[in-house]
């Protein structure tokens, strides 16, 4: 996506993607379009609140455009702005976590903070239907799409998928090195028919780093989609209105 020229109205949004190998960082315009390059830091080995929040502001002071407006993806599970989970981060250090309002108190602009793959499927999808994002990385990321509108977010990749495995243990990083190539995409083919019984959406998107080992020819309602498809996710948060765990955090008074 090519980088626009700045938009004197100051409309921009800071578009942040916090991951479990690097976290990234760019401004958008309103309509979604970079206005900045896309910048890049790798997660803190220990990725505390603290930490996270420290890579976040040197990332930041990277980028010369104003912004109005921060949107966040998260890889856990996010209520009104709160950090509940993120089991890829620090451990049991992210227990109910305010990182939305840290993050505006830190820039003085109002934050949206969501799930990374709800902020990814935003700028994926089309529009129309039922819409599934999945994200193959360091976890399994899920999102729930419904005619644009994004759905309750529903920490499936820590359901049970073996006796033993949930679908992070069973189609994450750590299993991909551990099994193969092959195998790995064995077991995404049976997920694909785990999803195509449950949910029987209209069109299921697959995105994320190992996205690009997949081997097996896709049915005509699913297709790949990279990181670059879903930076525009940051932008359309602020397009939704407040509601499920969509949650505005605006900076604390002084």
């Amino acid at each position: 996506m090519p980088v626009t020229k700045k938009d004197k109205s100051n409309t921009n949004i800071l578009s942040i993607d916090i991951g479990g190998t690097s976290i990234k960082a760019c401004i958008l315009s309103s309509k979604g379009d970079l206005i900045s390059e896309f910048k890049k830091l790798p997660t803190p080995e220990n990725a505390t609140p603290a930490a996270v929040l420290k890579c976040i502001k040197e990332l930041v002071a990277t980028l010369n455009d104003p912004f109005e407006k921060i949107s966040i993806g998260f890889p856990g599970y996010v209520k009104c702005g709160r950090v509940q989970t993120a089991v890829n981060l620090a451990k049991n250090k992210w227990i109910d976590i305010d990182l939305a309002q840290q993050v505006s108190d830190l820039f003085g602009k109002p934050v949206r903070l969501i799930n990374d793959a709800d902020q990814q499927a935003l700028g994926i999808v089309s529009g129309k239907g039922f819409e599934i994002v999945f994200t193959v990385g360091t976890g399994f990321g899920t999102a729930l799409v419904f005619d644009g509108d994004l759905l309750p977010h529903l920490e499936l990749a820590h359901m049970p998928i073996t006796k033993t495995k949930d679908y992070d243990d069973y189609i994450g990083d750590k299993a991909f090195e551990k099994i193969g190539v092959e195998k790995w995409n064995e077991r995404l083919q049976h997920i694909i028919e785990i999803y195509k019984t449950v949910f029987n959406y209209d069109t299921l998107y697959i995105g994320g780093g190992n996205s690009k080992h997949i081997t097996f020819t896709l049915d005509h309602n699913i297709h790949l989609s990279t990181n670059k498809d879903g930076i525009k996710g940051g932008a359309k948060l602020w397009d939704l209105e407040e509601k499920y765990h969509v949650f505005t955090n605006h900076p604390a008074k002084k």
